[in-house]
């Protein structure tokens, strides 16, 4: 929801499209937005419980591409593809994530990153070309579980990280 001018809530026009997922990461906004910027990075804690990811090309800059496998559990390879279509750093990134490029069900992604503290809050918004995409990213792929275990994951990374630092 967000509000009119004169405060009466109004239904975001893409809400039965979007899936929304949030959390506080116990780590520094600029350890957190490098985590997803770098592929050394990603490659350690990208994707839900039990998936390993494997990096084909990864170019980091608007217009760029990141080509990756994501391997399940079941031995499943997922072909997937990331084109970034806005980097704001710290603050930002945008980017249009599907199996390939010009895929036609690609969707979306806004991730924002909130200093709150010491901590940071990361808010992935993904909007999907039609609501039945959206249901079947749900429901067929799991993707709100999956989103938060990813999240989950980066957490345990960078706070890992912020760790030995502190250890000297």
């Amino acid at each position: 929801m967000s509000a009119t001018g004169r405060g009466v809530p109004t239904r975001s026009t893409t809400a039965d499209r979007e899936i929304v997922i949030d959390r506080i990461i116990k780590a520094p906004r600029d350890l957190v937005f490098e985590a997803f910027t770098d592929v050394r990075h990603l490659s350690r804690w990208w994707g839900p419980d039990g998936f390993t990811t494997t990096t084909r090309a990864f170019d980091f800059r608007v217009g760029g591409e990141w080509d990756f496998v994501m391997h399940g559990l079941d031995g499943t390879d997922y072909q997937e593809w990331i084109s970034w279509t806005e980097i704001s750093p710290p603050e930002r990134i945008a980017l249009v994530h599907g199996e390939f490029r010009g895929d036609p069900s690609a969707f979306e992604s806004v991730l924002t990153f909130e200093p709150a503290g010491a901590a940071t809050r990361i808010e992935m918004r993904t909007v999907f070309p039609t609501k039945e995409l959206r249901d079947q990213a749900v429901e067929q792929y799991h993707a709100v579980e999956g989103g938060r275990q990813t999240l989950s994951h980066l957490d345990a990374y960078v706070t890992e990280i912020v760790r030995k630092a502190a250890e000297g």
